[in-house]
């Protein structure tokens, strides 16, 4: 039961770590990607859509982002919706689609996003600990129903070697972004 209760908590952390590469994804760091659009939500006949859900997203070369809306009474919407979010683009219409120019990263706008890159990498390791005291919490209701004690302070630094490691990937994660945001 305890390998049952330490396997979900590193399974979890896992899932984490997935989590803060994905947001990671969608920072700009001077390169047209789709990934870029991913946190954007276009309402849409009154429900919130991921842009990526309404058109053909490409990249024609490095610093141009195309939208090709498959609804076109929709491209108002897309525009509205990439000017409403905080990842800093302009979109210009030419009527069939929506193109978005990247410029390139001024020096304040990288140290904002490292700011960002920060933000994410603190709420991955936030959600690192409440798994850890989720699991611990659980190793101490099986004490309660019959482990030993000593089994069960065994199994809690077992799960505390496993939040040092994925913290230490975080880490890993943030340095590897904050380089890539860095490089000019």
């Amino acid at each position: 039961m305890p390998q049952a209760v330490k396997q979900n908590a590193e399974d979890r952390m896992d899932k984490a770590i997935g989590s803060l590469k994905r947001d990671l994804t969608s920072l700009r760091a001077g390169r047209a990607t789709p990934s870029l659009l991913d946190r954007i939500q276009v309402e849409y006949y009154g429900a919130m859509t991921p842009v990526n859900q309404l058109a053909n997203l490409t990249t024609p070369d490095s610093r141009t982002l195309l939208i090709q809306p498959w609804d076109k009474s929709s491209m108002s919407s897309i525009e509205k919706a990439i000017m409403k979010s905080d990842i800093g683009l302009t979109p210009s219409n030419d009527g069939t689609i929506i193109r978005i120019v990247i410029p390139a990263l001024t020096e304040e706008r990288r140290a904002d996003l490292v700011k960002m890159t920060k933000k994410f990498g603190e709420e991955a390791k936030i959600a690192i600990r409440n798994i850890r005291r989720d699991a611990n919490d659980e190793i101490k209701k099986l004490e309660k129903a019959g482990i030993s004690e000593d089994e069960s302070r065994k199994h809690q630094e077992d799960i505390q070697k496993f939040t040092d490691k994925f913290v230490a990937e975080v880490e890993k994660v943030l340095a590897a972004k904050e380089k890539e945001i860095m490089e000019v």
